[in-house]
């Protein structure tokens, strides 16, 4: 994973200061999984400022281009990423489509909504990595449909070492605008935490099914 320090510490403040991500070291929030966590994101929160989605937009643009060379198809994972994918297509001027989590039960119950040609270059696009698993199963489905995907691109990771190992089996690479290091580093620098807080989130990155207050 190729990050900028700059970039990704950049990111990082922007999604604090919208409260796209907010620590709660002392207020643990609950996960869907069942998950106690200090830490919740939420990057939809950025479309709703468009000078951050501009920026998101150019960013995760210039990583495909640098990273992927130009795809021939940008794939947005539902549901959270299916705006910043679309805004990413346009910047590139490429087609979109984005893939459900399943195929839809009705209709030609598809998986993959769009126009997708056989052995086309796809860069996937993620709001968020936290196991991978959702990430990878969208992958999964595009290659059943015979897409090349060249890699995914996401805004933020937390960085889990499940996480990597999962994105090492399936060889798909992952570069992302920020994660959870850079994260800190910034908390620490802009006082959004204490160096106990510091600590708490450090101790549930290690192992986040396990943790408690």
């Amino acid at each position: 994973m190729v990050m900028n320090k700059d970039t990704a510490k950049k990111t990082a403040e922007i999604l604090l200061q919208i409260k796209a991500i907010k620590l709660q070291p002392e207020d643990p929030f609950t996960w869907a999984s069942g998950w106690k966590s200090p830490i919740y994101c939420d990057n939809r929160t950025t479309l709703s400022y468009p000078k951050i989605r501009t920026y998101l937009r150019e960013n995760l643009a210039k990583i495909i281009e640098d990273q992927y060379g130009r795809p021939d198809v940008i794939a947005g994972v539902a549901t959270g990423a299916i705006a910043i994918g679309a805004l990413i297509a346009q910047q590139l001027n490429i087609p979109f489509i984005y893939v459900r989590p399943e195929p839809k039960k009705h209709g030609r119950k598809n998986q993959i909504e769009g126009f997708l040609e056989k052995n086309k270059n796809v860069v996937v696009v993620e709001d968020l990595i936290s196991t991978g698993k959702s990430s990878l199963n969208a992958v999964a489905a595009l290659k059943e449909e015979g897409a090349n995907v060249k890699g995914m691109v996401a805004i933020f990771s937390y960085g889990f070492d499940f996480a990597v190992n999962n994105f090492k089996a399936a060889n798909v690479k992952l570069n992302t605008l920020s994660d959870f290091n850079h994260l800190l580093e910034q908390s620490i620098d802009s006082n959004y935490i204490s160096k106990n807080e510091l600590e708490t989130l450090q101790q549930w990155r290690e192992n986040p099914s396990k943790w408690k207050q």
